[in-house]
């Protein structure tokens, strides 16, 4: 058995998708949520970019400066969700899937793996930068591409 999806999480990655979700109900949860759906349907490296496409799109769509992207972010939170998908029984859901690990709606949780003067930089924002204190784990599931400093 594996992670899954319900119709209510393939329902809300199409509102994302398309614009319709609204921008005041987009907050962590969401994200972490829209995160477990593309890793329910893709590996590792696709789920981030599908992730770093559908939100550079979703801040056109919604006239938001694209500056409010951030690469590292977006693919070190792909990283931690495949990390704790992988730590975690199979979910039916991604509610299921979230309240099982409480961890991850700890937005600071970067900060254990990035310095603030690296997460925060310009570079990090543009690109996907490393973690510069400790690795993101990854595991078989994963692409086979270590996450650590170049």
């Amino acid at each position: 058995m594996t992670h899954r999806c319900t119709e209510a999480d393939l329902r809300f990655r199409e509102a994302f998708e398309s614009g319709r979700w609204p921008t005041n109900a987009f907050d962590h949860a969401a994200h972490l949520r829209l995160a477990y759906v593309y890793l329910c349907t893709s590996d590792t490296d696709t789920a981030g970019q599908r992730m770093a496409g559908a939100l550079q799109q979703y801040l056109a769509h919604h006239g938001l400066p694209q500056e409010k992207f951030h690469a590292t972010l977006t693919r070190a939170w792909i990283l931690a969700v495949a990390h704790f998908m992988a730590e975690t029984p199979p979910c039916p859901s991604a509610q299921a899937f979230l309240t099982a690990q409480p961890r991850l709606h700890d937005g600071k949780l970067m900060l254990t793996h990035y310095s603030r003067e690296r997460l925060f930089s310009a570079s990090a924002r543009k690109g996907f930068m490393s973690p510069d204190i400790q690795p993101i784990p990854r595991h078989a599931s994963s692409s086979s591409r270590p996450e650590t400093l170049a």
